[in-house]
């Protein structure tokens, strides 16, 4: 019987098998509903409540919560942290990111059998979807990342979108099926998403179209490249680096 948890570390890796060398495929944040389906300790086999991913993790980073306990904290209680904050907890002071789920305008809450305090409380405060890519500029590339510490490109795409309360899928051929498709770049506005693929035809990368032409998506880190008929354009390499396939209008 599936049973509901709620992420209660800074930031859990989900991987790929039930094994510590596994790939990361995806990451939990502080306070994220998931769907545990199988247990085999130490790990558990997860399926994130946002966007149904699916993957392993350990089993410690996570805190079981009754239906009642799931329906409050899903049903409005928790709302996505803007910027860093930190939580106490027993004491000790935890670290936890943009994009981490926290109770809105409450300054202590509980998870189970936890009971947290918010002692550097965020304020609320509304950024387009272009300032808030824009906060991610230099970001390192992390496969699996969702985080200003590390991100991939549609974990890059997904958390902007979601601070700006819009749900994506996890992976970039996954956010390729939503949204209306446009037929010419001229058509695309600033928000919209770019969709790559390689030679087989394969959806592998996506970013976000800015004014003017421009691009800001993760190529080893969050940066801005220019985008054309052809796709990426990278200034540095002075060469194409990725080939446009559809434009996507999610907003």
């Amino acid at each position: 019987m599936e049973k509901k948890a709620c992420c209660i570390v800074s930031i859990s890796p989900v991987r790929g098998e039930a094994r510590d060398a596994s790939e990361m495929v995806t990451q939990l944040m502080f306070g994220e509903l998931i769907r545990v389906v199988e247990i085999n300790e130490p790990w558990c086999k997860i399926a994130t409540e946002t966007d149904a991913y699916e993957g392993y993790i350990d089993i410690k980073h996570i805190e079981f919560l009754s239906d009642k306990e799931a329906r409050r904290w899903s049903d409005g209680l928790s709302y996505l942290a803007e910027r860093e904050i930190t939580i106490t907890s027993n004491k000790q002071r935890q670290f936890i990111c943009r994009g981490a789920f926290i109770p809105e305008n409450e300054s202590s809450f509980s998870i189970g059998k936890n009971e947290y305090s918010i002692t550097d409380f965020p304020t609320t405060t509304f950024k387009s979807v272009l300032d808030l890519a824009k906060d991610y500029i230099n970001t390192p590339y992390l496969w699996g990342g969702k985080t200003p510490f590390g991100i991939d490109a549609s974990g890059f795409t997904q958390m902007v979108y979601k601070l700006n309360g819009y749900e994506l899928l996890r992976t970039p051929e996954q956010q390729c099926s939503q949204g209306v498709a446009l037929s010419f770049i001229e058509e695309s506005e600033a928000g919209d998403l770019a969709f790559f693929d390689d030679h087989e035809g394969k959806i592998i990368h996506v970013g976000i179209i800015m004014e003017d032409n421009y691009i800001i998506h993760v190529n080893g880190k969050v940066r801005i490249d220019r985008i054309d008929h052809s796709g990426i354009y990278n200034v540095d390499q002075q060469s194409h680096t990725h080939k446009l396939r559809v434009i996507k209008k999610i907003i």
